[in-house]
């Protein structure tokens, strides 16, 4: 049995399929991550071919059937393509490695009301320009975890439980997530973070300015959090979206 679906979605991804359509992965307000194939989209006379681009943000009616893995997307009306971040290489960058993640991590039909929320104010912000996108990216990233079930805690040490102090030797251990001084210094071969790193990491979590930091020390974030993530599933090979946009 088909039902007929009418939600705001996210283009994740498109290829092309046979000769005149593709095949795009979406992420929806109310059905999660879903596979739709839009027949005849790559013709020029298609209109959603012409809106159905990774990160824009679309209303979408699909014909679903649970038997079937990818489903058909029958019409959508374009409800934002985020012009700006497309105009600039660091905004496409974090924008894509955005969609890539939320692509290849989530789950197929697994809804999550507030990580689709928490998508759409992501890209909004990064396309309004009201931050650096590489801090942006952080303070999703960080979010992101959390709504995966990896949040890391920036208040208490993951391993005895004892206040993270900032002056302290702070360690991160990628089983679990920062720690103390004390279980830095008794749990040998775990990763030490400068006071800098540990500072920055508290400022994207509680959302305080991040722009006394050096941007570029989002690289040793961004590789810290990619370090974690491919501990705890063993199939995330990085964000490959940083490989292609360097």
């Amino acid at each position: 049995m088909s039902e007929i679906i009418k939600t705001d979605a996210v283009v994740l991804s498109k290829l092309n399929y046979g000769d005149t359509s593709s095949i795009v992965s979406l992420y929806t307000e109310t059905d999660g991550k879903i596979s739709a194939i839009v027949k005849g989209g790559r013709s020029p006379k298609s209109k959603i071919g012409k809106i159905i681009d990774p990160i824009n943000h679309l209303q979408v009616i699909i014909y679903k059937k649970n038997t079937r893995d990818v489903q058909i997307l029958s019409d959508a009306n374009l409800v934002s393509h985020f012009a700006n971040l497309k105009e600039d290489l660091d905004a496409t960058k974090y924008s894509f490695a955005i969609i890539e993640l939320v692509k290849n991590l989530t789950a197929e039909h697994e809804v999550n009301e507030k990580l689709f929320k928490g998508l759409i104010k992501i890209l909004s912000l990064i396309n309004d320009k009201k931050e650096n996108p590489a801090f942006l990216f952080g303070r999703f990233l960080l979010f992101f975890l959390s709504e995966l079930g990896y949040e890391i805690s920036i208040d208490k040490c993951s391993l005895c439980g004892n206040n993270l102090k900032a002056k302290e030797n702070i360690g991160f251990d990628f089983n679990s997530g920062l720690i103390c001084s004390d279980c830095f210094e008794s749990h040998p071969g775990l990763e030490g973070i400068s006071a800098e790193l540990f500072e920055l990491i508290f400022c994207l979590k509680t959302n305080r300015l991040a722009e006394k930091f050096n941007v570029l020390l989002m690289d040793k974030f961004n590789l810290l959090i990619e370090r974690y993530l491919k501990f705890h599933i063993t199939d995330f090979k990085g964000i490959q979206s940083f490989q292609i946009y360097k």
